[in-house]
C-alpha cells in the first residue's frame, strides 16, 4: 500500500510539474510575502498573497463614514510597520468594500479591499485572488522577491 501511495504522489507532482510553464506564460511569480504599495496614500506595506482568498483585506484604524455629494465615503488610516501613517478617503462600493489601488511589482489594479482590525494578523494586507487571477503567480516556497515600481498610477 505504500508503494501505491508513493506512486500517487509521483505522478501527482509530475503533472503539475509538465502543467506549470504553460500556465506560466506572461505571468509574473511572486512570493507569498510582498511589500505592496497601496493608492492613494503612496504607503508601502507588507501584504500576504493568499490564493484562498477571494478579496483582498486591509489593516486599518479609525475608520469613519462620511458623506459626499449625497454618497457614502469612508475615512480610515493605515499605519505601515516602520510608523509612516497614510490617511486615505474612498468612495464605498459595497457596505464592506472600497475600491483601493495596489502595486505589486509593476502590475496595478484596484480591487474590492475590506477594512478591517487586522491588528492581531501578522501581516497588515491580505491580497486575495481577485488581485491575482489572470497575472500573477504565488510561489509558496520564496517571498520578497519584488518592490512596488508601478509607474503612471493614478494619484487620487
Amino acid at each position: 500500500m505504500k508503494s501505491l501511495y508513493s506512486l500517487i504522489a509521483t505522478v501527482g507532482v509530475t503533472s503539475l510539474a509538465l502543467v506549470s510553464p504553460v500556465a506560466a506564460q506572461g505571468k509574473q511569480v511572486v512570493g507569498w510575502l510582498e511589500n505592496a504599495r497601496i493608492y492613494p496614500g503612496n504607503l508601502v506595506i507588507i501584504a500576504k498573497l493568499d490564493t484562498g482568498a477571494k478579496n483582498s483585506s486591509l489593516n486599518a484604524s479609525n475608520i469613519t463614514e462620511v458623506e459626499r455629494g449625497g454618497e457614502r465615503w469612508v475615512r480610515f488610516k493605515v499605519t505601515n510597520r516602520y510608523g509612516k501613517i497614510a490617511v486615505i478617503e474612498r468612495k464605498v462600493h459595497r457596505i464592506v468594500a472600497i475600491l483601493l489601488g495596489i502595486c505589486l511589482g509593476n502590475f496595478y489594479k484596484e480591487v474590492e479591499v475590506n477594512l478591517a482590525d487586522r491588528s492581531h494578523f501578522n501581516y497588515q494586507m491580505l491580497i486575495g485572488r481577485s488581485f491575482l487571477h489572470g497575472n500573477l503567480i504565488v510561489d509558496p516556497s520564496i517571498k520578497y522577491t519584488i518592490e512596488p515600481k508601478c509607474i503612471g498610477v493614478p494619484k487620487k
